[in-house]
């Protein structure tokens, strides 16, 4: 097991008896967590469809023309090792859902959610690489052997609507 490992401040939360965190990670850190599934991924741990390459370059232009006002749900991912949740301790009170979440650096992360955001805020760093200290939610689940992701992706996706023209991106 690894000694190295990344640190993020989270929110722990509890979702049908699995326990999940809530985190912010720096937008320069997205394209290298979390792996681009089509290239670098074994098929059978694919959750995903096919990402639809035309939506990145909308995506990411969103982003870059919409400094001041665009907005982001959260990317769910899930990881494939156990984590360690480090409580934080305020005036000598443990506090139970607020703290340090531990991952080890030899973790796989794969997104059930944020594919295309994933990429379009990559290819927006390109472009605009300030944009890199600005943060993005991430709900993380843990998922040994990744073997939830792909229903994960199914429940996300299932009554997922799209929204009207004119709303939309």
């Amino acid at each position: 097991m690894s000694t190295f490992e990344y640190v993020f401040s989270a929110i722990k939360g509890q979702q049908a008896g699995r326990e999940f965190y809530i985190s912010m990670c720096p937008l320069k850190i997205v394209p290298k967590l979390f792996l681009f599934e089509a290239d670098e991924v074994p098929a059978e741990l694919r959750s995903q469809r096919v990402v639809n390459k035309s939506r990145i370059p909308e995506i990411s232009r969103y982003i870059t023309t919409n400094r001041r006002n665009y907005i982001f749900s959260a990317i769910t991912a899930s990881i494939d090792r156990q984590v360690t949740f480090e409580k934080l301790v305020i005036d000598g009170k443990e506090q139970d859902d607020i703290g340090r979440l531990r991952i080890p650096l030899d973790a796989r992360f794969i997104l059930n959610d944020g594919q295309h955001r994933r990429a379009a805020i990559e290819e927006a760093l390109k472009e605009q690489p300030d944009l890199g200290d600005e943060t993005i939610s991430v709900v993380f689940f843990i998922d040994k052997g990744l073997k939830h992701s792909q229903q994960m992706f199914a429940d996300l996706n299932k009554h997922a609507q799209r929204p009207s023209r004119s709303t939309g991106i």
